[in-house]
């Protein structure tokens, strides 16, 4: 009879043990922040440092990229293989000025923790009046939604990069639309 008022003490221990175990981790999961390390939840502010930023901002920033990666391969191809002049100095004007416009997106890509595309677009050179009609007709959209974020977007520095770049998209819009009428 001894062993098994043992054997029942001990079994009692044992429940005993593994509810209080179980309630001690229950309190801990409804404690925000209880269980972190400091590395983790400093790894975790830098991360969500560009949560900050709208989903809007974020969709921008995304597009911008991907847009001023084209407009700079399409820019190479204009200049390597394009007839006039004209389209040869338009492409050099498109890889220079989005070349700039790209390195300081990703600048602040960086700085918010913004993942942005990195393959550069494969494109083919068809002629001068497709890719005039076709720059022309970009920066027009471009322009659209550079002038959207200026003046709707959430976050300073984007809305800031987004009104400069507009300028520049108008500057390109206004030469496109030369260069286009000229090869016409």
């Amino acid at each position: 009879m001894k062993s098994k008022v043992i054997i029942v003490s001990r079994f009692s221990i044992l429940i005993t043990t593994v509810a209080s175990l179980s309630f001690a981790a229950l309190a801990m999961a409804q404690t925000p922040g209880a269980h972190s390390s400091p590395t983790t939840s400093g790894t975790a502010a830098k991360a969500t440092e560009g949560s900050s930023l709208s989903t809007k901002d974020k969709t921008f920033m995304r597009k911008a990229a991907k847009g001023g990666m084209m407009e700079v391969a399409m820019g190479r191809l204009a200049e390597q293989n394009g007839q006039s002049e004209d389209v040869k100095s338009f492409g050099k004007r498109m890889v220079t000025d989005h070349g700039k416009a790209n390195d300081e997106l990703k600048s602040i890509a960086a700085k918010k923790g913004v993942k942005l595309p990195g393959k550069e677009p494969s494109e083919k050179w068809s002629s001068d009046k497709t890719y005039m009609n076709m720059m022309v007709k970009d920066h027009e959209k471009d322009l659209a939604e550079f002038q959207e974020e200026a003046n709707n977007g959430s976050d300073p520095d984007v809305k800031k990069f987004a009104e400069k770049t507009a300028k520049v998209v108008q500057e390109h819009l206004d030469l496109a639309k030369e260069t286009h009428s000229k090869l016409q």
